[in-house]
């Protein structure tokens, strides 16, 4: 897929990043409601894991490939959540003496934000199909995304208009990390691809059980709430199955 076709979708889930930062300005949601909508994102993220992602690889059939991939995709993610953790901590040290710091959390949401632009490439690595199906999916995160990080801007008495281009620039850098991925990987075949859809996968996997629904986790479950997550996941899958 062309790159200028694959900047033209990331402009979506690039302006659903700043639409969630500017309804966060006049109004923070609920934690009910943001409970909600992460496991409607998760719903839809794994259905693009099974339902496009895994066919995939079992159709490449290529063992040592879903290993590698599995192992570098989780060992990555790990090693981010490490790095962002500590430079929170610091960043919150810091502020004991300077403030409310808010660089940590800004950095830790720049590295996601630029991970879900390449994994937006690894995507459309596989094909066209896969990585508007991840814009689709993962749109619905980056809005919340938007969300939390204007709603915690604004509770450190940070202005509007500078909270708004605060999100916008964290937004564009899932243009850059969906422009890397898809520069880099475009054309790959074989044990190669086997890997990068792999390390996808697991990435995806992650970002569903350890960041998704971690914080949903933190508001009481209702019956809505849980079922919020399989109607994610029949709608997108039913999506697929239209297209």
């Amino acid at each position: 897929m062309a790159l200028t076709q694959i900047l033209g979708l990331t402009l979506i889930p690039v302006g659903a990043t700043v639409l969630g930062g500017a309804i966060a300005i006049f109004r923070v949601p609920s934690e009910r409601t943001r409970s909600l909508v992460q496991h409607f994102a998760a719903g839809v993220v794994m259905a693009v894991v099974a339902g496009e992602l895994l066919p995939e690889m079992t159709r490449e059939h290529r063992p040592l490939g879903v290993l590698i991939g599995f192992v570098l995709g989780v060992a990555l993610m790990l090693g981010v959540k490490a790095f962002t953790e500590r430079i929170e901590r610091s960043s919150e040290q810091a502020g004991e003496a300077a403030g409310d710091s808010k660089t940590g959390l800004l950095i830790a949401v720049a590295i996601d934000v630029l991970l879900d632009g390449l994994l937006i490439g690894v995507g459309f690595a596989a094909g066209e199909r896969v990585g508007t199906l991840l814009v689709v999916a993962l749109t619905l995160e980056l809005l919340f995304l938007g969300v939390s990080v204007a709603a915690s801007l604004t509770e450190a008495k940070v202005g509007r208009t500078r909270t708004l281009m605060t999100v916008a620039a964290l937004s564009a850098l899932v243009i850059l990390g969906a422009l890397l991925g898809g520069s880099l990987l475009a054309g790959l075949s074989g044990l190669a691809l086997e890997i990068v859809l792999s390390f996808g996968a697991a990435a995806l996997m992650y970002l569903v059980i350890e960041e998704l629904l971690t914080e949903a986790h933190e508001v009481k479950e209702t019956p809505l709430i849980t079922a919020s997550f399989f109607a994610g996941f029949v709608a997108l899958y039913l999506l697929e199955l239209m297209a």
